[in-house]
């Protein structure tokens, strides 16, 4: 999504003018927020309203936007997967929300694939953790089956998990209509975590029970999270902000930020937005083509998303260097450009154009064959090594605030 370029705050408080080229990603901020859900926020900050009455008016647009009975607003996916799975223990009932994160008496078991169990950021588990459930991990981290799921059902099981995310084990598991059918023969309901995905309404109109998503990421909202689905069960998680959603609540200005971004969802002309991305994918293609070392071809987005991306791959030898000390050094340089490179141990990143502002294509690309001429100098591969790496950057978290 590209929106006209506003003028840059970052530099007056210290903080790197950073290229997004990584996507949708927490740790950068998620989006550019589309201009609706801006001016809805600063219209209602100076302004008091009934946050019940609010959440309602976001349960109807969610309603029809995601073809669900009911929704509504929380702090993030993350919050909303949290909420969905306490729901699914308390029901209505306040004692018990008061009661969690204990949970003797209800059923507080989640069923969950261990090739689901990824980290985007934090463990899935300890989303479920939080709500004072049990995970109980069904099959192997590179195979499961549908005997396996029905083997880890028990009157104990008050949910099913399926987490949708690049960050999954991409082969052998239970196919969404198996995972639900399953958990529809036994009448566990089933929660999709789809923070990142594009499409709204095929979850819950596939059979999910509560499918979450992020306000933040392609809708280009703030950050919030949008819970979707069954009445009694949307009903059952909003009410956890009577208990552990208490510390997970989200304000009127991101109830309000996520109802505009919804809308201008709607009217959205995705397919300009496509075709801006396309030629942004291209341009970069065209740019790297003659990089000695370099390949980079578009990928589809591997959840189905309707997005490519550009995969960059390094030749060591020829390109006298790693792909991981690439993505480095873009990252070091001046402007900071932030690729995707979650998989860089396996040969190469990715250049997502999804969160580009005008221009910022041509910037990238000058970054990236700058950094690969100084490489190809120095006329030796690089050093270190990237677990050296990785320890290093967890040793600045670890000495954070300094």
């Amino acid at each position: 999504m590209r929106t006209e370029k506003p003028s840059d705050p970052r530099p007056a408080e210290g903080l790197r003018p950073v290229i997004n080229v990584s996507g949708t990603m927490t740790s950068l901020g998620a989006s550019i927020v589309v201009p609706e859900a801006v001016e809805a926020m600063a219209a209602f900050l100076p302004h008091f309203v009934e946050i019940d009455d609010l959440q309602r008016r976001a349960s109807g647009v969610i309603a029809r936007l995601c073809g669900s009975e009911a929704g509504y607003v929380t702090a993030s996916a993350s919050a909303g997967m949290t909420l969905a799975i306490a729901g699914c223990m308390t029901g209505s009932d306040l004692a018990a929300i008061e009661r969690l994160p204990a949970t003797d008496g209800l059923r507080n078991e989640v069923v969950v694939q261990i090739g689901h169990l990824c980290h985007y950021g934090a463990p899935v588990e300890q989303a479920i953790r939080l709500a004072g459930a049990k995970v109980v991990p069904v099959g192997t981290s590179t195979q499961s089956e549908s005997y396996q799921l029905a083997g880890a059902i028990t009157d104990r099981t008050a949910a099913g998990l399926y987490v949708v995310s690049h960050h999954v084990v991409g082969y052998g598991q239970i196919p969404f209509e198996e995972f639900v059918a399953e958990c529809r023969r036994r009448g566990v309901p089933v929660i999709v975590d789809a923070a990142s995905e594009y499409d709204l309404r095929g979850f819950v109109a596939r059979g999910a029970d509560i499918a979450v998503y992020s306000a933040h990421k392609f809708m280009g909202g703030p950050t919030a999270g949008i819970v979707a689905g069954r009445k009694d069960l949307v009903r059952a998680a909003f009410l956890q902000n009577r208990g552990i959603g208490r510390g997970m609540k989200v304000g009127k200005e991101g109830v309000v930020g996520a109802i505009a971004a919804l809308r201008a969802w709607e009217r959205r002309d995705h397919a300009a937005v496509r075709a801006r991305e396309e030629a942004c994918l291209s341009y970069w293609q065209e740019r790297l083509r003659d990089l000695p070392g370099v390949a980079a071809v578009p990928e589809p987005d591997p959840t189905g998303n309707p997005l490519r991306r550009l995969r960059v791959s390094l030749d060591p030898a020829a390109a006298r260097q790693e792909a991981w000390e690439l993505a480095a050094a873009l990252a070091a340089g001046d402007p900071p450009v932030i690729v995707r490179d979650h998989e860089v141990e396996h040969g190469y990143f990715y250049l997502d154009p999804c969160n580009l502002h005008p221009g910022e294509e041509v910037a990238v690309a000058e970054r990236v064959l700058e950094e690969c001429a100084r490489a190809r100098a120095r006329n030796e591969p690089g050093r270190g090594s990237l677990a050296e790496r990785r320890r290093e950057g967890i040793a600045r978290l670890l000495a954070w605030p300094d």
